[in-house]
């Protein structure tokens, strides 16, 4: 079985793939910007994911879709820190006990939420910026997810190039994982995503998704994230709330090639395609 500790004597069991149901309160999120924006709508929000099947919320204060723009600190916590304290002060025990993860890059949001309540540190740019890795280092009890991402949000699709798609994903993975270990992070810890998506062309991100298990050698927990996502859009022609399916699909080859963690925007319907195949997989 595979258990990443979580802050208040909890774990995190990934024997089986569970569902980080994603949680935008921005204005400007490619998928689904604005609608939960205000806390009372972020909280019924959050109970509706995890009726649905959530065991992670993944909340998030700015937009990485390319070309997003800089969203300053002032605000990025003025819009997360409200909804993880509201989510953790509600009354209803399955929403303030859940598996909280903060989507940020910037160290003192990283520090606030996790005093707010954050258990798990969700960073595209995997502890790179300013501070990030002395910051998560001071909470022992946090997990921490390092993505892979080629250049930045504003730039990253403009020209991705690879030598070596997954010998250069993989030296990446090395490189932050010794870089937490020198901080003081433990191995356990960490969670690990390859970054569909995040300066990939739609070739490399099918590559991706169907040697994905080959980043299963690091013996850590590994995260896809390709819920609704251009990768779909663009193979299929569809637009952003026509791909369900495609994203469902994604889901469930990514869950049989050994993703642990599957951060999607469509909660109960993953849950339905997981049930069915791990019924499967049990001999239900």
């Amino acid at each position: 079985m595979t258990t990443v500790k979580l802050p208040r004597g909890r774990s995190l069991h990934l024997d089986t793939p569970v569902i980080m149901g994603i949680l935008n309160v921005t204005p400007d999120s490619f998928s689904d910007g604005g609608r939960y924006y205000q806390t009372d709508s972020a909280v019924i929000q959050a109970q509706k994911l995890l009726a649905d099947g959530a065991t992670i919320l993944d909340i998030g204060g700015e937009s990485t879709r390319p070309g997003a723009p800089d969203v300053s600190l002032e605000d990025e916590l003025a819009r997360v820190i409200p909804a993880i304290e509201a989510i953790r002060a509600h009354s209803d025990s399955a929403v303030n006990d859940c598996i909280i993860s903060i989507d940020t890059s910037k160290s003192e949001v990283m520090r606030q939420a996790i005093l707010a309540g954050a258990d798990i540190v969700n960073d595209v740019r995997a502890l790179q910026e300013p501070n990030a890795l002395v910051t998560v280092a001071q909470y022992p009890d946090v997990a921490v997810c390092l993505m892979h991402m080629q250049g930045q949000p504003r730039s990253m699709q403009n020209s991705p190039h690879y030598d070596d798609l997954f010998s250069d994903i993989n030296d990446f993975f090395v490189q932050r994982i010794n870089a937490c270990k020198t901080a003081g992070i433990q191995r356990q810890q960490l969670i690990l995503d390859p970054g569909f998506g995040f300066g990939k062309t739609l070739s490399h991100n099918y590559q991706l998704l169907a040697r994905f298990n080959e980043f299963n050698h690091f013996g850590l927990p590994v995260l896809a994230g390709l819920s609704r996502k251009s990768m779909i859009g663009n193979l299929l022609n569809r637009q952003t709330n026509e791909r369900l399916a495609g994203s469902l699909a994604g889901a469930l080859i990514a869950a049989q090639n050994g993703a642990k963690i599957i951060r999607v925007h469509d909660v109960k319907e993953t849950a339905d395609v997981l049930g069915v195949w791990q019924a499967c997989e049990q001999g239900i």
